[in-house]
């Protein structure tokens, strides 16, 4: 058995373990995810992160580790605006808040397994037509630009064709029924609001994993370390929701932000025959522009505390 193929099943099983803990130890009973807890798991994902990423560094080299850590960081910082997202869905549908980490835990396992399929397709593409970056990088551009110009994000559940096509399929109840996603009534199956919450929440990072999975191969072209970073950013995803959903509309220059990240990712694909940019250069100029980006709504917020009072 090859080292590549023992380091994908160890992986594999480590994501297993740490969702089986998850959902059957931790979350076992449906409860409201309050900040301190949130806060808690959000720093053990990071320390899973930062302790695997020490071990690419020892076992694969300073580089690789770079391409981890670049990775992680890009993936991190574009699911910050994946959390108002998803704030907004659970708002429209009124989600009970003891039920949004169920939804969150399998909208992951989803997520996980969307992003390995196009991980693959990307690698396969880019390995067999090393061309396609070129299209990858002036995509980013564009969605950059797009996404700096965009207003707020609106919900419309009834535009959305896996919304449309499940209500077709399979009638829709009323009201929740505890954190079911599907009821028998008369011998008849329903599909219940919270199931279409995860329809939702499903196709909104299947959008988010069309801008960052690009992005990430600009920084590496292993496999194995773009889905290694997508993973943990992912499993990260639920605890930084509720944590952050309370205040996320006070990162006044987020978007701002990952607008200039996605710009330059783009433009480090064009050039990547002409200048190869260092991935220590990539990795400090994302860095710097999140921590801007924070500072700068910092800023904002004691100033308009200072103008209100």
């Amino acid at each position: 058995m090859s080292t590549e193929l023992l380091l994908w099943l160890g992986f594999g099983l480590f994501l297993a373990v740490m969702l089986a803990l998850d959902l059957g130890v931790f979350h076992k009973n449906s409860h409201v995810v309050e900040f301190k807890e949130a806060i808690t798991w959000s720093g053990v994902w990071i320390g899973l992160a930062i302790i695997f990423n020490v071990g690419v560094f020892y076992f694969a080299g300073e580089v690789k580790g770079l391409e981890f850590l670049t990775g992680y960081l890009i993936e991190k910082s574009l699911s910050i605006d994946n959390v108002f997202i998803i704030a907004l869905i659970f708002t429209y549908f009124n989600v009970p808040r003891e039920y949004q980490h169920r939804v969150l835990f399998w909208g992951v396992i989803g997520a996980l397994i969307m992003r390995a399929v196009l991980i693959a397709v990307g690698a396969v593409l880019i390995t067999k037509f090393t061309w396609i970056i070129y299209i990858f990088g002036a995509f980013l551009i564009f969605t950059g630009i797009k996404m700096y110009f965009q207003k707020d994000h609106k919900i419309d559940p009834d535009k959305n064709p896996l919304v449309k096509l499940s209500k077709k399929l399979i009638p829709v109840t009323d009201q929740y029924n505890k954190e079911k996603f599907f009821v028998v009534k008369e011998g008849k199956r329903f599909a219940t609001p919270l199931f279409l919450v995860l329809l939702l929440v499903e196709t909104t990072d299947l959008i988010f994993a069309v801008d960052s999975i690009p992005a990430i191969f600009a920084i590496s072209k292993d496999p194995f370390i773009v889905f290694t970073s997508n993973a943990f950013a992912i499993l990260g995803l639920r605890s930084l929701y509720f944590a952050l959903a309370g205040v996320i509309h006070k990162f006044y220059y987020l978007k701002a932000g990952l607008s200039v990240i996605l710009v330059f990712v783009g433009i480090k694909m064009l050039l990547i025959d002409i200048y190869k940019i260092p991935i220590g250069i990539s990795l400090g100029f994302i860095a710097l522009v999140v921590i801007i980006s924070i500072y700068a709504s910092v800023q904002k917020n004691k100033s308009l505390e200072n103008k209100s009072n």
